[in-house]
């Protein structure tokens, strides 16, 4: 599956990147005490927000789908990154009058997100110039 190209662009301003995926534009920054401006989310923010986003979807799709009371759906997250490599810790919370056995499921599920599968499979980085 190919999804949409999204570009990255920095200018004059020191770290505030615009990214765009040709539909969208938002923004990226780094916090003032590492000289950015604090404008947006840093980097590391936006990747563990794409997983946290595709989990609380895909749960949503699932429960809707199956006609289970799924009321609310809360993902946090965090990333410790150390010489072993990197942990996501990934807290999930549902809300509505669920089973057991429901909560479960939807536990199970969260692991079959597009960007959870993406995030804990083989990955490689192809990286390329371009002459401006």
């Amino acid at each position: 599956m190919v999804e949409p190209a999204v570009t990255a662009h920095i200018g004059s301003t020191n770290f505030l990147v615009l990214l765009d995926d040709g539909a969208h534009t938002w923004i990226a920054d780094e916090p003032e005490s590492l000289g950015g401006g604090d404008r947006g989310p840093g980097p590391v923010s936006i990747l563990l927000s794409s997983l946290g986003a595709c989990t609380s979807i895909t749960l949503k799709m699932y429960a809707q789908r199956k006609g289970w009371p799924l009321a609310d759906v809360r993902v946090t997250l965090s990333i410790e990154t150390g010489d072993e490599g990197t942990t996501i810790d990934r807290k999930v919370t549902l809300e509505g009058e669920l089973s057991d056995e429901q909560r479960e499921r939807l536990l199970q599920i969260a692991n079959a997100c597009p960007v959870h599968k993406i995030l804990t499979r083989p990955i490689s980085v192809r990286t390329g110039l371009t002459a401006a």
